[in-house]
């Protein structure tokens, strides 16, 4: 062997020995923020992490607010509810009802947060203006079971056994509105693509993004400043072992091109967790009755806060125009 190609031989050695242990950090990284995103218990982070990922600073009047009313909410009189979803898992809701109700809400929270945390400040007004509430906790958070959150992938169908469980205790009279916020919202749009009752009339989504792998994508590049590319291809076969999502990928953007149902979409300028572009490129998509609320100035799921006449007034002129709608027909299914 000549003394030239010896030594290319050991130099290509050590690049594919480089390779591997890049490729092997790049995995247990990986693993480590999947394990982050889905788990029902999060592993032990660094103080300050959730403020990294999220890409934010905490707004302590914001928070006070969030605090103070989610406590009220949580405390006030309800039924905890119990069914089964599709799939076996059990899912617990609370059902607040009002006296003279004009529609019932299902109200779908975000990613690592609790039904009364992510709509204490908006419930009285959803009270006050004719709504019975239906608060889910999500599966793999709260008293819910599952041993991993889905990032709307299963949610979605917890939402259509949501919606099967109000019109066989309560009928089908009443419309019926899915409310999400961040990851709920996310679950609410890509419910939009499921062959929902008729009586579903309208869809509100705060914040929402489009897939998991676009919120991934962006949390990893824009907050995290890593890059996603072979920590995406690992993710993806990482997320589809933990979770049973179905057949194939699936987004907001393709449920919303295969809707009927109504939707308000709903986000603030200033968003650093889920930018307000997957807002703009739902709105695009969607081939249903749509309207749009941006709020200037507004961090992730702050826009009730930062401007709650404008909210409250899109949300009564969004149920004033759909509420006694009539769906049309869908022609074919959307899913398999």
């Amino acid at each position: 062997m000549k003394k030239s190609t010896g030594k290319l031989l050991m130099i290509t050695g050590a690049v594919i020995g480089a390779s591997a242990v890049a490729a092997a950090t790049s995995f247990a990284a990986t693993k480590y923020l999947m394990k982050v995103a889905l788990d029902r218990e999060a592993p032990k982070a660094p103080k300050g992490a959730d403020r990294l990922i999220a890409g934010s600073m905490e707004d302590n009047a914001f928070l006070a607010e969030l605090t103070n009313a989610g406590e009220r909410l949580r405390t006030r009189e309800h039924e905890i509810v119990e069914i089964t979803a599709h799939d076996g898992t059990m899912l617990i809701g609370h059902w607040m009802p009002c006296a003279f109700p004009k529609r019932i809400l299902i109200a779908m929270h975000g990613w690592r947060s609790s039904w009364y945390h992510d709509f204490g400040t908006v419930a009285d007004f959803w009270r006050e203006n004719g709504c019975s509430v239906l608060y889910a906790e999500e599966r793999g958070q709260g008293g819910s079971g599952g041993d991993y959150m889905g990032f709307g992938l299963t949610e979605r169908y917890d939402c259509l056994d949501w919606v099967n469980w109000v019109n066989g205790r309560f009928g089908t009279e009443l419309p019926i509105y899915l409310c999400g916020v961040s990851m709920g919202a996310a679950a609410v749009l890509m419910a939009a693509g499921l062959d929902l009752p008729e009586n579903v009339h309208g869809i509100g989504a705060d914040c929402g993004f489009t897939s998991p792998d676009a919120i991934w994508r962006h949390i990893a590049n824009d907050n995290l400043h890593i890059s996603f590319g072979l920590r995406g291809k690992i993710a993806d076969e990482i997320c589809r072992r933990m979770i049973d999502y179905g057949s194939g990928d699936y987004s907001t953007v393709e449920a919303l091109k295969n809707t009927t149902v109504p939707v308000l979409l709903i986000h603030g300028t200033d968003d650093t967790f889920v930018p307000v572009e997957m807002t703009y490129e739902n709105y695009k998509a969607c081939v249903s009755p749509k309207k749009l609320f941006i709020v200037p100035g507004a961090d992730h799921g702050m826009s009730h806060f930062v401007d709650p006449e404008g909210y409250e007034a899109a949300t009564k002129d969004f149920w004033r125009e759909f509420d006694g709608y009539t769906r049309p027909v869908r022609t074919e299914d959307t899913e398999e």
